[in-house]
């Protein structure tokens, strides 16, 4: 007997809230359950233990970077302590394509002790661009959303529902490699050093962005300085109420207008398994 829901999630530009905040407020409001929202983009969040008991369902989700679970939340994902509580994995990703992250998040899930019975691969505006999945979620992927929702109550209210068998979701075994991009001449492309620059004459240096970093790698003082990770979730750059951030990097710049030409003529569905 479920007790209480839980929209737990890593969302650096707000798709990922949106999706999983969605799922799981529908759940809880056609259960008449309590209904707790937990943000771990929030850096001091991810310091926050979490434990979860059987009598909860957590739907659960994060972005897809380089068609994986972004490898930065891994260290926080292994805090994680299931206890059987039910799972529902979520991914978002930027149109392209979610390769193998749902079935890794869904074996992470499952090895924490939480118990995945159903899962979802949806698409936001890619992280890079306002071109490649531009606008989404919309009102179309929503919808979708909602009746996975519904889906997912008929399932775990049905008299055959076994909460021991774990969902089938799409992806390979053994997970392959984090994808690679590519230049023109077949070369891999690295930006995983690649920050975001700051437009001083546009930056007013109101500490969104400082704010806004899940991993707390803008200098409070000097909002140009960026002093750590980066993870390329693009929350300063599209959270930056003045336009004030960007990347400039070549490298990081193909990539984007390589993905948006492959990618942005062609709409992707979500894609659901219960």
């Amino acid at each position: 007997m479920i007790k209480k829901v839980l929209g737990m999630y890593f969302s650096g530009t707000g798709t990922t809230k949106k999706v999983v905040n969605h799922i799981a407020e529908k759940i809880a409001k056609d259960l008449n359950l309590e209904y707790e929202e937990f943000n771990f983009t929030i850096l001091s969040n991810r310091k926050i233990e979490k434990i979860f008991t059987e009598d909860e369902l957590v739907v659960f989700g994060v972005p897809v970077i380089a068609g994986r679970v972004p490898n930065l939340l891994l260290k926080y994902l292994d805090t994680l302590k299931g206890n059987g509580a039910l799972a529902v994995p979520v991914v978002l990703y930027g149109n392209r394509n979610f390769d193998d992250a749902l079935i890794e998040l869904r074996n992470i899930l499952k090895d924490k002790g939480l118990r995945p019975i159903a899962g979802g691969a949806f698409i936001g505006e890619h992280s890079f661009s306002t071109i490649l999945g531009a606008g989404r979620p919309d009102a179309k992927d929503m919808e979708i959303a909602t009746g996975f929702s519904e889906d997912i109550i008929k399932k775990i209210t049905g008299k055959d529902f076994d909460p021991d068998k774990l969902v089938d979701v799409k992806g390979e075994t053994p997970i392959r490699f984090y994808y690679q991009p590519r230049d023109s001449k077949g070369n891999s492309i690295d930006i995983r050093k690649v920050k975001p620059k700051t437009n001083m004459e546009l930056c007013n240096k109101c500490g969104k962005c400082i704010e806004i970093c899940p991993l707390g790698s803008i200098n409070p003082e000097d909002p140009s300085d960026v002093f750590g990770i980066c993870m390329k979730c693009c929350g300063c750059v599209k959270g930056c109420p003045s336009g004030a951030k960007y990347y400039d990097d070549a490298n990081y710049l193909y990539h984007q207008h390589e993905l948006e030409d492959q990618y942005a003529g062609t709409r992707r569905e979500p894609e659901l398994f219960l």
